[in-house]
């Protein structure tokens, strides 16, 4: 599934793209075409993104939610659009562009009350200007729940997935299995202000990057990392290979039916 980090990404492509501009709407799927046919021809007006969701905005309440879920699929294109297949669910067009939307696990038009209604279910994103890190400390400082499970929990915290959980823990030296209640204040803080540096730097570059630059294959004389996800990740999907920084073995275990992905020794406070 999308990290948050995309999603503000793809908000950030469809402005580009579409915003301000009157757009051909399509389902060519047919799941989608009741709403396609109110919005075609209207001009998109906003995108925005709130953790793993993302919301097109037209004229002035008409909003499309979209959730990618663990398939959805968009694809940006330059004009003249091809023929589109059966599997497209949204396309928006122009005479410069289109994007395909496929797989989605969420696509429907809502309004300005059913989009706030999505807000305030959702914990504070790190990418988002209004975001209050305080509405997390509060739920994190009060569970018993481990923190790696509290990263991972959308009401927690939004747009924060198994990379970056995985990621910021070993940044920070902190044991994955901690309860919430555990966490220092001073640990809380550097945790959300490193996942808005890491996200922001997600957003700017379109991949995962999180080790520091004296651990770099560069800097350190390793090979680069060989992975499809891509990026240099300090744990994330490197179980029982050497950890970069006290090359003690990389561990992997299930929790919250995801992989979790630590090195003890250099995560055992």
């Amino acid at each position: 599934m999308p990290e948050g980090h995309t999603i503000h990404r793809l908000a950030q492509d469809y402005r580009a793209a579409f915003a301000g501009r009157p757009v051909r709407v399509s389902s060519p799927q047919g799941k989608f075409s009741d709403a396609a046919a109110l919005l075609d021809r209207t001009p998109l007006e906003a995108a925005d993104a709130h953790g793993k969701h993302l919301f097109l905005g037209f004229r002035d309440a008409d909003w499309v939610h979209i959730h990618l879920g663990l398939f959805g699929k968009v694809n940006f294109g330059a004009a003249p659009a091809p023929p589109p297949t059966d599997t497209v669910r949204l396309r928006l067009a122009h005479d410069t562009a289109y994007v395909d939307l496929r797989g989605p696990t969420t696509c429907a038009l809502i309004t300005d009350a059913e989009k706030r209604a999505v807000h305030d279910r959702l914990g504070p994103d790190p990418l988002r200007a209004d975001a209050d890190p305080g509405a997390a400390h509060r739920r994190i400082f009060r569970s018993r729940t481990t923190i790696a499970a509290l990263l991972m929990d959308q009401k927690v915290i939004a747009g924060v997935g198994n990379v970056y959980r995985a990621e910021v823990l070993f940044r920070h030296g902190i044991d994955p299995y901690r309860a919430g209640r555990d966490l220092t204040v001073a640990e809380w803080d550097a945790i959300w202000a490193d996942l808005v540096a890491l996200m922001r730097e997600g957003v700017r570059l379109n991949r995962i990057d999180t080790v520091r630059a004296e651990h770099t294959p560069e800097a350190m004389g390793r090979p680069p990392r060989v992975d499809d996800h891509g990026g240099e990740v300090y744990v994330y999907r490197r179980a029982h290979q050497p950890c970069h920084l006290c090359g003690g073995e990389i561990r992997t275990a299930d929790l919250a039916a995801r992989n979790l992905f630590w090195c003890p020794t250099c995560q055992s406070r």
